[in-house]
């Protein structure tokens, strides 16, 4: 058996590694040169865990004051009670859909709509619905892989905002660090008007690719947070927790579906983890509900903030 030249196979190997390192080089310049603005190349993401970027609040910041945040505690009709049709609140919904040049991240016309039935089914216990209003589309790398407080979402909002404090903008993209949403709250809008509105993953959406994160709570789990809402873990195991009185407390966020769970216990904290609710972080399929409580502090929200804005 002959002997294995090594020495001409490493020659070997670097000759065609540079050789196909100018091929690349041309073929990039080619892409350049045809004057479309591609920017960098988006690599499809994975499912992201389910998480909320939205910022935790403070008094200073999103309360008018810690009196007026403690005094809503009325419930407001029982459980699963519908609000007399009369009394109905439409917001109106513009959807902005940011995606990649590659064409991840576009969403349908069909699954927008489907959206907005998910949000009018959730919230089907308070005074609020919801319609849609528009939709724009827009196609850029950078923005669609934005991130809280990046200049990326502030050029989005800036250029796709609609609407005043009664109208809710809801942007979907493919965040570059995985979140799966976030949102502004009512008592920011004076602030920063551009910057109020809702970000999903595109893959949360009905449908979507973010199992088990694809039935649309996102979106619904976001608009609590615009329409004045805490998560249901804000504060730990405090009497004050979320600032609403039907929403046990809880030590963290649930993840997945551990029904049953009570984190918070002693006669304090009477009433096992609200697991169930939109305002956690469980999976689409556990989430069901708002409280009373919940749609009383929505409304409060609402009209101090947004109505007539």
């Amino acid at each position: 058996m002959g002997r294995l030249d090594c020495d001409g196979l490493i020659d070997d190997c670097r000759l065609l590694l540079l050789t196909s390192a100018l091929c690349l080089v041309g073929c990039s310049a080619g892409l350049i040169d045809d004057g479309v603005d591609r920017d960098e190349e988006v690599v499809a993401a994975e499912v992201p865990p389910r998480s909320c970027a939205t910022a935790q609040p403070t008094e200073t910041l999103t309360l008018p004051s810690a009196m007026a945040d403690r005094a809503l505690v009325g419930p407001r009709g029982g459980r699963g009670d519908r609000p007399d049709p009369a009394d109905l609140i439409t917001i109106p919904v513009y959807v902005h859909v940011v995606s990649a040049l590659g064409g991840e991240g576009e969403v349908s016309d069909a699954a927008i709509a489907a959206q907005v039935q998910v949000l009018d089914a959730a919230f089907v216990a308070t005074r609020f619905r919801f319609a849609l209003a528009g939709v724009n589309r827009a196609v850029r790398n950078s923005w669609f892989e934005m991130t809280p407080g990046s200049l990326a979402e502030s050029s989005v909002k800036s250029a796709l905002h609609r609407g005043t404090a009664a109208d809710l903008n809801l942007y979907t993209a493919g965040p570059a660090d995985g979140q799966l949403g976030w949102s502004s709250f009512p008592s920011d809008y004076e602030l920063d008007p551009i910057d109020d509105g809702v970000v999903v993953f595109h893959g949360s959406l009905p449908g979507g690719n973010a199992t088990p994160f694809d039935e649309g709570d996102t979106a619904t789990h976001e608009v609590g947070h615009w329409l004045g809402l805490y998560h249901t873990f804000q504060g730990g195991c405090d009497k004050a927790n979320d600032f609403v009185p039907d929403t046990a407390a809880e030590a963290a966020p649930a993840f997945g579906c551990p029904f049953g769970r009570d984190s918070c216990t002693g006669t304090l904290f009477p009433g096992r983890d609200p697991v169930e609710n939109f305002m956690g972080l469980s999976d689409d399929a556990c989430m069901v509900e708002f409280t009373p409580g919940q749609a009383a502090r929505m409304e409060e929200h609402w009209l101090a903030y947004r109505a007539g804005r």
